[in-house]
């Protein structure tokens, strides 16, 4: 793996369709990553707010949607407070697999954005990316029949 890219690869007992709504649909975004304003759509702006301690919300993330083939693909720009707003770019592809969905991430050009590529990718990006895709795999289990 080099500095500039991280990649994530997760396995859901689920269809695709059910996948990509929980990565457009702002109500479904809030379940495991952050609340987003909107629902996300091809090249529109996004924005994910996180609640602070005032009840004030505050933008974490933010960027455009610029690739939307539902349920297969989608492409953003990125950024979060760390990267200082230089934006990098996530992709995300849905393939069926077996019985569900295989979802891969892919964060690309996270050294060319970060002061410290390999601090920004190590101790916030790797770690939290895993903390909000084991938020999905139980949000996404909460709904399965037992």
């Amino acid at each position: 793996m080099t500095t500039d890219t991280l990649t994530k690869t997760i396995f859901l007992n689920t269809d695709r369709k059910t996948v990509w709504s929980y990565l457009t649909q702002k109500d479904k975004l809030a379940l495991w990553f952050h609340p987003a304003e909107t629902d996300l759509q091809q090249g529109e702006d996004y924005a994910l707010m996180q609640q602070q301690e005032d009840g004030s919300s505050k933008k974490v993330c933010w960027g455009t949607v610029q690739k939307f083939q539902p349920p297969i693909t989608m492409v953003w720009s990125f950024t979060v407070g760390p990267l200082n707003g230089q934006m990098t770019t996530v992709t995300w592809t849905l393939d069926e697999f077996q019985n569900g969905t295989r979802l891969t991430m892919v964060h690309n050009g996270i050294e060319a954005a970060a002061q410290d590529a390999a601090l920004v990718l190590l101790g916030h990006l790797d770690a939290g990316w895993d903390q909000h895709f084991g938020k999905l795999r139980a949000s996404i289990k909460d709904l399965l029949p037992a």
